[in-house]
């Protein structure tokens, strides 16, 4: 059947809501990346997609979309600003997107509008070729991508978005491939940066990880169909068996008829997976290199309270990210561990006109002290990490205020350093805290009894090396804590970032 020129597009025009303050108490996080998600072979494939997008919201809750293709409407898209829930649920949407195969996108933006997201700027892209359309959904961030879309533009692109994944489309538009994959292989050695890739054609699914592979992409059974996902959660929720991991620097091809092709098109080299996706990024009860994330982040606890120990009388995780290192802390000191914060679930968007007073609230709203529990006691706070520590010191007050005797601070990673260039949001290098001051300092700029990170070091071993991190051969992408970048952050030199070696 004749294929048509474009989608059918249910798209939402619409940019940013019309009230954008947002009091999130999460506002001092590292701001996760993106979520991507595929299938083929699978009746109503939409539903699925919306349920494993649901289950990989933690990655991106700006925006998302979801691209399928029918044999008889063709290919199909919508992209939506907001939640998964709120836009991917209704029976009327999801059969506006009818087919067997279909990829989808949740977005938080970490290129183009840094922090803020524009309709225009949603995944999947959507392209066509002379051998007929395809889509394709991106997690990471393209190091190259101001020169890459410098060098199109002269050539004749014209960009529809801001995304640095739009690049991709045009590379592979200017391919003289034969097949869109190897259109996708000839456009991704041209990309440097990290990636995770899904993409689909109208029977095939797509995807492919960096050479170094920095973030992550899991395959999984679906019946006679199949899966592709950021996380082994993502499978759980629509009841895929885990196959395996896609290895870094493979692309695979699957469809219903032949099953899953796979080839190594890049130079191979050593894997260098971001390790704060073992910290915080991950879903907890998601799988990485065959280990619990969830028992990761204990032991990540464990080895904190051997590294440094303190007397007190609670060990309280800072929620939810802190819990299952707060668990292994408690575990190994043998303090008892108790939830001595609450976190409110159902606050999103304020329900008021955010005043001053309002957003001099901010933390307040989503976290609450058990005063009961915390008064007179002298108080371990486990957290993942401290970014700006803005949101550090405010936890830190609301503890004191409810009148414990003590506050110490416990951080299940080292000191964040650096800004990372693969597709986390994360703040110049000059509003980080840990790049401004030594933990001392940052311990009286806190305002805390004391303050100590697990080491570089223990992390490692936290997460199955147990000796440690090899310095002349890390086994992790760990740049945002070392400085040292496996990849070279290209447009970001040329703009004048200093990276440690030309900073010494």
């Amino acid at each position: 059947m004749p294929e048509a020129t474009s989608p059918r597009d249910t798209t939402l025009a619409k940019d940013l809501p019309s009230h954008p303050f947002d009091i999130d108490a999460d506002s001092d996080k590292l701001r996760e990346e993106c979520g991507v998600f595929g299938v083929v072979g699978v009746t109503e494939a939409s539903n699925f997609i919306a349920l494993g997008l649901h289950a990989l919201q933690h990655r991106g809750q700006e925006a998302g979309g979801i691209v399928t293709y029918d044999e008889t409407s063709g290919f199909n898209q919508a992209r939506r600003m907001g939640l998964v829930r709120d836009n991917f649920t209704s029976a009327d949407m999801m059969a506006m997107l009818p087919g067997e195969v279909g990829i989808g996108h949740v977005r938080y933006s970490t290129a183009g509008h840094k922090g803020q997201t524009a309709i225009r700027d949603v995944q999947p892209f959507f392209g066509e070729f002379s051998m007929g359309g395809a889509a394709i959904a991106h997690n990471g961030n393209i190091t190259n991508a101001i020169a890459l879309r410098k060098e199109l533009i002269e050539r004749g692109s014209i960009f529809q978005s801001s995304s640095d994944s739009e690049c991709i489309i045009h590379l592979m538009a200017r391919s003289m491939g034969r097949t869109i994959p190897d259109r996708m292989e000839e456009a991704l050695r041209k990309v440097e940066g990290a990636f995770s890739v899904v993409a689909m054609t109208r029977s095939k699914l797509i995807g492919c990880r960096d050479p170094l592979g920095v973030r992550p992409l899991v395959l999984g059974k679906l019946g006679d169909g199949w899966v592709l996902a950021s996380e082994t959660c993502a499978l759980d929720i629509v009841g895929a068996d885990l196959i395996r991991e896609i290895e870094p620097g493979e692309m695979v091809v699957i469809s219903a008829e032949t099953g899953v092709q796979s080839h190594f098109p890049f130079r191979r080299a050593k894997s260098r997976f971001c390790i704060f996706e073992h910290v915080y990024f991950s879903r907890p009860d998601s799988i990485l290199g065959g280990r619990s994330v969830y028992e990761t982040r204990e032991a990540i606890g464990r080895e904190l309270a051997k590294e440094s120990p303190v007397d007190a009388d609670l060990v309280c995780p800072v929620p939810d990210s802190g819990t299952p290192a707060a668990i292994g802390f408690s575990l190994e000191s043998g303090i008892p561990y108790a939830m001595g914060i609450i976190r409110n679930q159902y606050m999103g968007r304020t329900f008021i006109e955010p005043s001053e007073q309002i957003r001099n609230m901010g933390v307040r709203l989503k976290l609450n002290v058990n005063r009961a529990l915390i008064r007179g006691k002298r108080v371990i706070l486990v957290d993942d990490s401290v970014v700006r520590g803005t949101t550090s010191q405010k936890i830190k007050e609301m503890i004191l205020e409810a009148g414990a005797a003590e506050v110490h601070f416990r951080i299940a990673s080292p000191p964040t350093q650096w800004p990372c260039f693969y597709g986390v949001d994360t703040p110049e290098r000059e509003k980080l805290l840990a790049a401004r001051m030594t933990e001392d300092e940052m311990r009286d700029h806190l305002g805390v009894d004391s303050l100590k990170f697990i080491s570089i070091d223990g992390l490692y071993r936290a997460v199955g090396q147990s000796g440690g991190r090899d310095a002349k051969s890390p086994q992790y992408c760990d740049a945002c804590f070392t400085g040292e970048y496996p990849i070279t952050p290209t447009d970001m030199i040329e703009r004048g970032f200093k990276t440690k070696v030309a900073a010494e």
